[in-house]
């Protein structure tokens, strides 16, 4: 139980249904899906399309998304893969023979195929019960009337304009008063309101044929993209098998490779071997945690690729043998040398949960990647293009070297947690590369310390990453000092560290109990 005296939230808890994202009017609109008969991927779909206007740096039908779904509560849950490829004419060799020693963030370069429409669609066709007229209502009728800005888009806007100010049309839209919008002002998207109406009544075919992707094609031809109407019409989402691994009796659900969702195994596996309950230091549950990520993350950017073009020893990196091996090189008092990084940085995609009154339980992510993502923005279909190719990289043979059709490396990775053959929680924790930590970050604070979902989404957070140790504000001077007594590189941040949702089934019980995240906007609601 909380701490009544200190200025915090509860966890939301109901009986019937719940929904948990980073923006309320998401979370509201996933509800009326719920109360008008829908089902967990109704809402979903719904939330989702309003974070396209209420959080549109964060999430777009220009992005991909990622999904578990679990058919009341199965326990082992239906994974889907909706990232996009890179178009057919990319290669290594095109981007080296023009001095390419990788894929620029802000680039058209950087925009692979969008997944998500696509992705919606097939979650939909298998699993909906509701038609996308229905479902996309709500965003329509906010981009056409305008969203109110609300507080974390408004900050985060502040740091956007110059980004913004690059894309002619993408300037017209977000700097119409010569800055960006701020909290309260009302941001009117009439062209992707247009867009959300082909999309409802044609489907996929609303997005990846005519008009919307003729506007997309030559904006990415203005800018010298390689991107064909073909490429468009090929883009297809991808029905796979999920991986998971063992935690405290509990079994942890991933998407496999090309997501990053194996270094979140693998970081579980990791701390399994190590006390994490409450008599374990702060101090010490931070270096653990460092520890075992910068292992993680070395095998990830090294391995991690797309399996339909290289094999990622996905068996070997959850194995005891292994795990065992990087327990043993871990040392308690002192960092081991940091992992590097030579690309930027990124924190920036919408997650959101869902359980239904079936216990249908969906754990969905979508996103454009960096804010805004590549910035470039196709005016007449109204979509900002994500940045997801960025991840890709230039270097023959790598795991990760762009190809025709290929995936990038993904960082986005929606999560389930499941015990005894039933779901217990679909989660996620936003935030680009810190997501797959956080995800262990959040399981060790409700499995080891026994928080529930709102107390771990509000938890102090750190990140061992690209050589330093990034540490919230709410982590102790004093902490900080032992951390770097310890040999590790502090950095203490500007902006927090990720974004978690997550709901918790008590199947006993017959409650649901939903955790949302304190450093956005949003909240978990239920009836």
């Amino acid at each position: 139980m909380r701490d009544f005296h200190q200025p915090r939230r509860s966890a939301a808890v109901a009986g019937e249904a719940m929904a948990a994202t980073s923006n309320p009017l998401a979370t509201l609109t996933a509800l009326d899906v719920l109360r008008a008969g829908g089902n967990a991927v109704d809402a979903a779909i719904a939330a989702s399309a309003v974070l396209c206007v209420a959080e549109p740096h964060m999430t777009g039908i220009g992005g991909d998304c990622f999904a578990l779904y679990a058919p009341k509560a199965a326990g082992r849950p239906v994974a889907l893969n909706a990232s996009g490829m890179a178009p057919m004419r990319a290669s290594v060799e095109w981007y080296r023979e023009r001095g390419f020693s990788e894929i620029p963030v802000e680039s058209v370069h950087a925009a692979t195929v969008p997944g998500a429409v696509d992705g919606w669609c097939a979650l939909l066709e298998r699993y909906g019960t509701k038609d996308l007229e229905e479902l996309l209502a709500p965003a329509i009728r906010l981009a056409e009337e305008g969203v109110l800005v609300s507080p974390r888009p408004a900050w985060d806007f502040s740091f956007l304009a110059d980004k913004i100010r690059r894309d002619e049309g993408a300037a017209r839209l977000f700097l119409a008063n010569g800055r960006m919008p701020r909290l309260g002002e009302r941001l009117r998207m009439p062209a992707l309101a247009a867009t959300f109406r082909r999309i409802a009544k044609e489907g996929r075919r609303g997005f990846y044929e005519g008009p919307v992707a003729s506007d997309i094609v030559k904006r990415c031809a203005e800018l010298g993209g390689l991107h064909t109407l073909e490429d468009f019409a090929r883009q297809r989402a991808e029905w796979v098998t999920p991986i998971d691994a063992p935690y405290r009796g509990h079994d942890v659900f991933e998407c496999p490779p090309n997501g990053q969702g194996l270094a979140a195994l693998m970081i579980l596996r990791t701390l399994e071997g190590f006390d994490l309950s409450s008599r374990c230091s702060e101090v010490d549950r931070i270096h653990l945690i460092a520890e075992a990520t910068k292992a993680a993350y070395r095998a990830r950017d090294a391995f991690f690729g797309d399996p339909r073009q290289i094999a990622v020893p996905v068996e070997r990196f959850l194995s005891d043998a292994y795990a065992d091996g990087v327990r043993g090189r871990i040392e308690l008092k002192r960092a081991s040398e940091g992992v590097q990084w030579d690309e930027p940085e990124h924190k920036h995609t919408i997650y959101l949960c869902v359980v239904d009154r079936d216990r249908n339980a969906i754990s969905f992510i979508n996103s454009l990647f960096h804010e805004f993502g590549c910035g470039v923005y196709a005016a007449e279909s109204g979509v900002m293009l994500h940045s997801r190719g960025s991840m890709f990289r230039t270097i023959p043979g790598h795991p990760n070297a762009i190809a025709p059709g290929k995936r990038p490396l993904h960082t986005i990775i929606p999560a389930m947690l499941a015990k005894d053959g039933r779901a217990v929680m679909p989660f996620g924790v936003m935030g680009g590369n810190y997501q797959a930590t956080g995800h262990a970050s959040v399981l060790s604070r409700l499995l080891d310390e026994g928080l529930d979902p709102q107390q771990a989404a509000e938890a102090p957070r750190s990140f061992a990453f690209s050589g330093r140790l990034q540490l919230e504000a709410t982590i102790s001077a004093e902490i900080e000092a032992e951390l770097a007594r310890r040999g590790h590189d502090i950095e203490r941040v500007v902006k927090p560290l990720g974004g978690c949702q997550a709901i918790y089934i008590d199947h006993q019980l017959g409650a649901l109990i939903g955790g949302s995240e304190p450093r956005k906007d949003g909240c978990a609601l239920g009836y």
